[in-house]
């Protein structure tokens, strides 16, 4: 079995990857959603779909390992754990993604960027940001999922246990709701 087949086959067994009507975090909505925290609730699956992603990075020269609240957490303390290195997070304050918790960065750090699922790369490109202001080295970005269209604005290396093709829709074409399908909002970031 191929190891992107084995990803998708236990984010199905996780429940993970749901069907229905979705609000993204985007604004767009989609007949499909990608809730990693679904998996991430067991380390031993968590373990074996990361390690996938370690293999891709582990040659990489990197200090840190920094996630975005909430999807990104996860992923980096188990991204960390594997490679051996400390590993932090970002989030929101007033809106605003910031580092806290006496978490620092210091001037010339390599930092791999984590996540759960990478669609828009709106949280990434905050972190981006967060960090340059800091003065790190923003070497990639890590995701159990890249969803990515060719809109997305990321120029950094993406490395990913899958790579899915979810379809999403403008709120004025959404077929879904066309048919008055009701939506649900999973994700973590409120939207206006």
């Amino acid at each position: 079995m191929n190891k992107e087949k084995m990803v998708i086959d236990t984010l199905i067994e996780c429940e993970a990857l749901l069907e229905g009507h979705f609000l993204l975090s985007s604004g767009r909505h989609s007949n499909r959603y990608c809730q990693c925290a679904k998996l991430l609730q067991y380390p031993d699956k968590a373990e074996k779909v990361l390690e996938i992603v370690k293999e891709q990075v582990e040659n990489l020269e990197v200090d840190l390992l920094v996630g975005p609240a909430m999807g990104g957490i996860i992923v980096a303390y188990e991204l960390a754990r594997q490679l051996k290195k400390p590993g932090i997070f970002t989030e929101r304050k007033d809106g605003e993604m910031t580092l806290t918790r006496g978490f620092e960065i210091k001037k010339g750090q390599r930092v791999l960027i984590t996540e759960d699922v990478v669609t828009t790369g709106k949280s990434t490109l905050e972190v981006i940001e967060v960090l340059k202001g800091l003065g790190a080295e923003v070497v990639g970005v890590c995701c159990i999922v890249d969803r990515r269209s060719e809109e997305c604005p990321l120029k950094y290396p993406v490395y990913s246990a899958c790579k899915l093709e979810i379809e999403s829709f403008d709120k004025e074409n959404c077929p879904l709701c066309k048919e008055n399908i009701p939506y649900i909002k999973p994700g973590s970031r409120n939207i206006k």
